[in-house]
């Protein structure tokens, strides 16, 4: 729970959330859910908006977190392609961080159309990892250890796939933005970066030595205020 408090808190999170529901173009009194809706944030800024907000997690312990922020909504624990709703109950769907986890994300977007009426609208993406920049005196062993990331995730280049997804399910008016998190403070990729060059030894892509070795680099361009990360997300809204 304390990570992803920590991704919806960090800067530029809600911005990308402000986007979504810019894209979702809902007024007050309508129906959304929001899928894989974590500790609640999304669901907690919708209510406030005036709308009538269902947050659906597959995790026990997310919809704990989310009923505590948001007391007004309603929550369910349920996977995304299996929703405890009536068909074309929904103005709204949103979903995000949510596909890189999903072997397949057409079965989702399937319960997704079932759940909206003709006309409600749909937003749904995350980050792509492929898209994920490190800056680096060694290029080349950064892409690697990039891979070691993606490695640490079902479908790390889901998001870019989700127009096609959408089109293919009979969506309309799919429309794509792009909104990039850079960071530059080190310590607060610390842990990812170690993960990633963790995952790329295990994968046999890279030595122990070189994974010591780019930590060490990328902890020294953090005391030299010198650390370069960067995040798109993807954002794909739709029409039903």
């Amino acid at each position: 729970m304390s990570y992803l408090e920590r991704i919806e808190e960090r800067p530029g999170a809600a911005e990308v959330r402000a986007a979504s529901y810019r894209m979702l173009a809902l007024k007050r009194g309508a129906t959304c859910v929001d899928v894989a809706c974590g500790a609640g944030h999304a669901v907690a800024e919708l209510t406030r908006k005036g709308l009538k907000v269902t947050g659906v997690d597959a995790d026990p312990d997310a919809i704990a977190a989310a009923r505590e922020r948001a007391p007004g909504a309603m929550f369910h624990v349920a996977h995304s392609a299996a929703l405890p709703l009536e068909d074309a109950s929904m103005d709204g769907y949103r979903a995000l961080r949510l596909f890189h986890l999903l072997e397949d994300p057409r079965p989702t977007i399937a319960e997704a159309r079932r759940v909206l009426r003709p006309g409600g609208r749909i937003v749904v993406g995350g980050q792509d990892y492929g898209f994920f920049l490190i800056d680096s005196s060694d290029q080349d062993l950064t892409d690697v250890i990039r891979l070691g990331l993606e490695s640490r995730t079902v479908s790390p280049r889901a998001t870019r796939t989700l127009r096609d997804v959408l089109l293919d399910a009979g969506f309309h008016d799919v429309e794509v933005a792009v909104h990039t998190d850079v960071v530059t403070d080190h310590r607060l990729m610390a842990p990812q970066l170690k993960s990633a060059a963790e995952a790329a030894v295990a994968k046999a892509l890279i030595t122990e030595e070189d994974a010591s070795g780019w930590l060490a680099e990328q902890t020294r361009r953090g005391r030299r205020d010198r650390f370069l990360a960067a995040a798109p997300t993807i954002l794909v809204g739709a029409r039903r």
